[in-house]
């Protein structure tokens, strides 16, 4: 889950002054190359994407993503209340526990998707920054008065992702209980070096990895002492959008928006619980469960494309007659499959595993196949593993 700046056909230019991270200063001394990104500017590579990539899939990477949004909100009633925005079972969702969703419109296309955890007295959640002004509008005018709404904008948030990423963080984690006792989607509160951190478990590579949120003025001091150890190393957006895109996990803006409904993006889980969909009381819900049934007129899918070209986002799927039947939405060279892969929103009739597509793009013509996802198997640690 990341995001991308929204741009607005025929709204006039202008230079908008950029935020800065909390890292910032951090990241320029390492050498990071800065640019501008949902509002702020962000690193993009250290060393190299492809390098970077790599220390990922085999040691541990720790992500600056401070510029999402963290909320907290609590008050009476507040998961029947943000029931009727997300098609999520918040209801049921344990103290501890974290959960993916969709912030929904009334067509049922995706506002914005978002991670939520249980926090003792309220929700946590984290959603997209270039989304995460309109996302708390939205929320202000959708919840009652008697929910709040408290923007943790004083906080920081990094992600340490990779195989050995438990290894660097345990040796500094403390809390009322190892970290080994988080697995996939789990959540509680540390201490890193006396700084107070609520870490969670899941990871935007597709690799075991930790979220950590803890106070921006110790940001520095936490990034440094997890850089010291010799597994992890700094790493930016390049390489963080070509592990998301091999791990088939969604970039809101591109594979994600509002005229895609979570069935038409592949994300069925979304919706799963019974409940739910019984009661049928979250936006776009006729639509969405209609899909559900059955099928959406058009699927998100993998490809992967002949020859070693890549195809960008933008890049028209075509049929037997050259029509315009689907778009690419994401693609690149994936440095661990070491061949061109894409997601594509095709029709349905299209989305089967093993069909062949032609795809145009700047008038060159590619083929391609379309392959089950993720391109690489996540490495998530789940309930019942050792650490």
């Amino acid at each position: 889950m990341t995001d991308t700046p929204d741009t607005v056909a025929g709204e006039p230019e202008f230079i908008e002054e950029l935020m800065l991270l909390p890292l910032d200063a951090w990241h320029r001394a390492r050498g990071g190359r800065m640019v501008p990104f949902a509002g702020y500017e962000m690193p993009v590579q250290y060393e190299g994407i492809m390098a970077e990539h790599q220390w990922v899939r085999e040691s541990a990477g720790l992500f600056d993503v401070s510029h999402m949004g963290q909320l907290f909100l609590s008050g009476e009633g507040l998961d029947a209340e943000l029931e009727k925005l997300i098609p999520a079972d918040v209801a049921g969702v344990a103290v501890g526990q974290q959960k993916y969703s969709l912030l929904l419109a009334e067509n049922g296309g995706i506002l914005d998707d978002l991670m939520f955890s249980r926090w003792p007295g309220g929700i946590y959640m984290v959603v997209n920054g270039a989304c995460k002004w309109d996302d708390i509008a939205h929320l202000r005018e959708h919840l009652p008065d008697s929910i709040e709404i408290n923007h943790m904008d004083e906080h920081a948030l990094m992600a340490l992702q990779g195989p050995k990423a438990f290894d660097a963080l345990n040796r500094h984690a403390t809390g009322e209980y190892p970290l080994d006792a988080l697995v996939f989607m789990k959540g509680g509160k540390f201490e890193i070096a006396g700084v107070p951190a609520y870490i969670s478990r899941s990871g935007y590579s597709g690799e075991d990895g930790f979220e950590i949120s803890i106070p921006a003025e110790d940001a520095a001091k936490v990034a440094d002492l997890l850089c010291g150890e010799p597994e992890v190393k700094p790493i930016g957006l390049g390489a963080r959008d070509s592990l998301r895109l091999e791990a088939d996990l969604p970039l809101y803006g591109h594979d994600l928006d509002p005229e895609t409904t979570p069935i038409m993006a592949a994300l069925n889980f979304a919706v799963a619980s019974k409940r739910r969909r019984e009661e049928a009381n979250f936006p776009g819900a006729e639509r969405i469960l209609h899909e559900r049934e059955n099928g959406p007129i058009q699927r998100r899918v993998g490809l992967i494309v002949e020859g070693r070209q890549p195809v960008r986002e933008g890049a028209l799927v075509l049929d037997d007659a050259g029509n315009e039947v689907g778009r690419v939405t994401s693609g690149g060279f994936a440095p661990t499959v070491q061949k061109p892969i894409a997601m594509a929103y095709v029709p349905t009739a299209m989305a089967e595993i093993g069909t062949r597509v032609t795809l145009s793009q700047r008038g060159k013509i590619h083929h391609g196949e379309v392959v089950a996802m993720p391109f690489v198997p996540h490495r998530y640690v789940r309930a019942g593993a050792s650490k």
